[in-house]
């Protein structure tokens, strides 16, 4: 009865040293064999791929052509990046030496699309200049947009349009040089002294439509991005149009691409619909409003001294006692009610999109919505502007794109014809601020 016992207790001689046995042989590895069979050639498909065989991969397989190729991506995208900017100064009629050692910084003038912006001094001529510095080991979109913008920027030659002195590298960014439009974009202007006066939206009207129709009757260019803060004006009266960074040549006159910035993008490219030159006519008529009114149109339309003013309820269908006269205690319910909903937005602030003006949020979603179901913004209240500046505003906000009319056809509406006869002089209102 003692062995068995003793040969029980004897598996622990499984934890003892056995290098000296030799390895069992490893088993051949199997392959995997599907349990549908593939679809033959010609049954309306594409041909799979054979079934996958799971060798063991020797270890000398590392991560070092992944690098290489990132390496070999950069390279290559630098010596296009090179040679554009060779082929543009071969080209260029007003050609400056442009090396950073003469650039003198003046100061910061904010963040552009895709980079920072400087105001600069080109020390050996004294021109002053804006240089945007962009980081080109961005991604491929970025490099794309970057290499397309210099293109247009040099091929551009109109007063309605930003001027281009340059571009060089230097590593790992390159620097843009163009002109310096001194007051600013009209986003800033506005929301430094309040709504603009209607004679100089007027003038915005007549040199946004004059450089759309120049990029898009020389160039067959849809800039896809204005708004204010590409609208740029200088002390000398100038109004000019920027930023082609997602500016793209056409293809047959139509559009299928969903770049710019959503907020003023019109109601067929919010659906994902092709569209034409005619999406920059909306994006004009949100931003000529905005500018009239001192506040992004899509902001709520009650003074913003109410204490009781409610964005979301202009989102959807009014709710049930929305508008009834309250009295008493209802009135005090009501207020708690919009105090309870003030503070519910208060929390989600941060994930909505900011609403100048009315210091609210909405989330993207709800605004992108409300451009697409509800009334297009206009003019209010009726009767504060000259009915020729509704009427035009009224004509570029068409949810019908076939309805609007492109950018040569609205400059001879009387409001714009009004702007391009008005004696108001511009460089004098630029010297008020």
């Amino acid at each position: 009865m003692a062995t068995p016992i003793r040969k029980k207790r004897n598996f622990k001689a499984l934890q003892l040293d056995v290098s000296a046995s030799p390895p069992p042989p490893a088993p051949e590895p199997e392959t995997i064999v599907p349990i549908r069979a593939a679809p033959a050639p010609g049954a309306g498909g594409k041909k799979r791929p054979p079934p996958m065989n799971l060798k063991p991969t020797p270890k000398t397989t590392t991560a070092t052509p992944v690098t290489g190729s990132v390496s070999s991506h950069r390279n290559t995208y630098h010596a296009a990046l090179s040679n554009t900017l060779a082929s543009l100064e071969l080209n260029d009629q007003k050609k400056y030496d442009l090396r950073n050692e003469d650039l003198k910084d003046l100061r910061e003038l904010g963040q552009g699309n895709g980079g920072s912006v400087k105001k600069v001094e080109h020390t050996p001529t004294g021109t002053i200049m804006a240089k945007k510095i962009v980081l080109i080991d961005a991604k491929p979109a970025v490099r794309k947009q970057i290499l397309r913008e210099l293109h247009i920027m040099h091929d551009c030659h109109s007063p309605y349009i930003i001027s281009f002195y340059g571009a060089f590298l230097s590593d790992p960014n390159i620097c843009i040089c163009m002109e310096l439009m001194d007051k600013g974009s009209l986003d800033g202007i506005y929301k430094k002294i309040g709504p603009i006066d209607v004679e100089v939206v007027a003038k915005v009207a007549l040199a946004v439509l004059e450089g759309l129709t120049y990029l898009y009757d020389v160039h067959r260019i849809i800039h896809r991005d204005i708004k204010p803060s590409n609208i740029l004006f200088n002390s000398e009266g100038q109004i000019k149009i920027c930023d082609f960074g997602v500016s793209g040549e056409l293809i047959n006159s139509i559009a299928d691409t969903f770049v710019g910035t959503s907020t003023y993008m019109s109601p067929e490219r919010i659906q994902g619909a092709q569209y034409t030159v005619k999406s920059d006519v909306w994006s004009l008529g949100i931003s000529l409003i905005e500018l009239a009114l001192g506040r992004f149109p899509f902001s709520d339309s009650v003074s913003d001294d109410s204490d009781l003013s409610d964005l979301e309820g202009t989102l959807s269908p009014a709710r049930p006692g929305s508008i009834s006269l309250q009295t008493g205690k209802s009135r005090d319910s009501a207020h708690a009610e919009q105090q309870k909903q003030k503070d519910k937005r208060n929390k989600r602030k941060s994930k909505g999109v900011s609403l100048q003006g009315g210091g609210m949020t909405m989330s993207i979603l709800e605004l992108l919505q409300h451009i697409v179901n509800e009334p297009a913004p206009k003019l209010t209240p009726e009767g504060r502007f000259p009915p020729m500046a509704e009427d035009f505003i009224d004509g570029c906000l068409l949810k019908d794109p076939d309805a609007r009319q492109t950018p040569k056809q609205l400059l001879t509406h009387p409001f714009v014809d009004h702007a391009r006869t008005s004696d108001f002089n511009l460089v004098e209102w630029a010297s008020t601020f």
